[in-house]
């Protein structure tokens, strides 16, 4: 069986993600099936696990790959941002972990047509899930200026957005913007060689996110979470760049505080107390030995945290 995308970070995610080897864990970007079979591997024979994905050729590879486990493993196409919904369509109210490993799979970017890769020609795309509206050709032809700069700025931090943005509008005057080579050679007129690369895979990354809410999703998913865990259960997710993980740095920060609801005269004091203990203080990033081994781990940063 070919390689869909090689997991990151698989020592180090059974080592934080499992604390009852009987127990039900998600993996709410199953992908390729690799986390997923990692933890079926490490846990008991009446351990289960969910693996949920947006993409249907994720689902159908993951099965491929996990169908050895038989009734210990349920596949479902669906959103990680409606892990509540999700869970509750198959009678799940609590589970003992939750994993995300965030970012676009090796399989999306080099498959073809899926508009992901500035180095593969193809259709501006970038859909995740195929069965959703936007895309990548909508947002680079249909959004206007302001828009499309905000989406370079927010998303791709990208200090060229504004000259970027410019060239695509007047490039969109003459013609539609339709395949990923178009708006790479629009990229290069605006920034020049010296920055290309890291223009270009910045403002990639942006369209990208705007395409398929990645970090709304992200924050739907982690307001669920410490209601879906088990005390003592716990949350893994692995992000590729600073958006991602700042939002996820920030919420297990702010979820495990303890701190006071001021009270007014119409309703009294209430003290609150921290659902989440954090176990990773800093994140945990893959050994030299994985980064030769598995390249595209390289920006892979891990946060843990406990339910309490």
């Amino acid at each position: 069986m070919s390689v869909y995308h090689e997991p990151a970070l698989v020592k180090e995610v059974l080592h934080y993600l499992i604390s009852d080897p009987e127990g039900i864990y998600v993996d709410g970007t199953v992908g390729g099936g690799g986390h997923a079979e990692a933890i079926l591997t490490n846990i008991s024979p009446r351990g289960k696990v969910v693996g949920i994905d947006r993409d249907c050729d994720a689902i159908e590879f993951a099965g491929n790959r996990l169908k050895k486990f038989g009734t210990r493993v349920t596949l479902l196409h669906d959103d990680y941002s409606k892990i509540t919904r999700v869970l509750n369509t198959i009678g799940i109210n609590s589970v003992n972990g939750l994993l995300l490993d965030l970012g676009v799979s090796s399989h999306q970017i080099e498959s073809g047509k899926r508009g992901f890769s500035f180095q593969i020609d193809e259709k501006l795309d970038m859909r995740m899930d195929s069965r959703q509206v936007l895309d990548a050709w909508t947002v680079i032809n249909k959004y206007d200026e302001k828009q499309l700069q905000q989406v370079l700025k927010n998303y791709g931090e990208e200090r060229h957005s504004a000259r970027i943005v410019f060239k695509i509008m007047n490039e969109r005057k003459q013609k539609s913007i339709n395949t990923t080579k178009q708006l790479a050679e629009i990229i290069e007129s605006a920034v020049g060689k010296r920055y290309l690369i890291k223009s270009i895979a910045r403002v990639f990354q942006a369209i990208r996110i705007e395409v398929n809410r990645e970090l709304e999703n992200i924050k739907e998913f982690l307001k669920q979470a410490p209601d879906l865990l088990i005390h003592g259960g716990r949350i893994v997710i692995i992000s590729y760049h600073s958006l991602e993980d700042r939002i996820v740095k920030d919420f297990f920060k702010e979820e495990s505080k303890k701190y006071d609801q001021s009270g007014n005269k119409f309703s009294p004091q209430i003290s609150l107390k921290p659902r989440l203990r954090v176990l990773t203080k800093k994140p945990i990033v893959p050994s030299k030995t994985e980064i030769n081994q598995n390249p595209k781990s390289r920006s892979a940063k891990l946060r843990s945290a406990e339910r309490i």
